[in-house]
């Protein structure tokens, strides 16, 4: 493997940066856990829906934290959240340590869910080790986990 400048990490200017190959990443994982999740069954739900069951956990958060998370409008993590709660995945408590606030809740279903998307992500993980060796995909882990403890 060759050393790449800094300045020009692939050598080439129009081959694409580190954040783009991330993002490339990410996708095919969420496409994989979105694919799994309709493939279990639950067709009621569209690829928003299913992001927001992400590694943090829905679990008693505060929409405001979610809506932070997911780097989206208050106003578009509520209308999701509206959907999920009437579709009986989720509800919304009083937060007692805030009485302004509300938390959310996941029902018997969205705990079922959030179990089925966290099944199809490890997935995802096993079919990119099997792709990178499973050297590469351990490397490229411990890695990452540096960079989150880092940020």
């Amino acid at each position: 493997m060759s050393r790449r400048s800094l300045a020009h990490p692939t050598g080439i200017s129009d081959e694409p940066r580190i954040g783009a190959l991330l993002r490339y990443a990410w996708q095919r994982v969420r496409e994989r856990i979105y694919v799994g999740v309709r493939k279990d069954g639950y067709s009621d739900l569209n690829r928003a829906h299913v992001s927001v069951f992400r590694y943090e956990g829905l679990d008693g958060r505060r929409p405001s934290q979610l809506a932070e998370s997911l780097q989206i409008t208050k106003q578009s993590v509520n209308d999701l959240l509206r959907y999920l709660e009437k579709h009986g995945y989720l509800e919304s408590v009083p937060d007692t340590k805030d009485k302004r606030a509300r938390l959310m809740r996941l029902t018997p279903r969205g705990r079922r869910l959030d179990s089925v998307v966290r099944t199809h992500a490890a997935a995802a993980e096993r079919e990119l080790a099997q792709e990178l060796g499973e050297p590469a995909f351990h490397a490229l882990y411990d890695m990452l986990l540096k960079i989150r403890r880092q940020g």
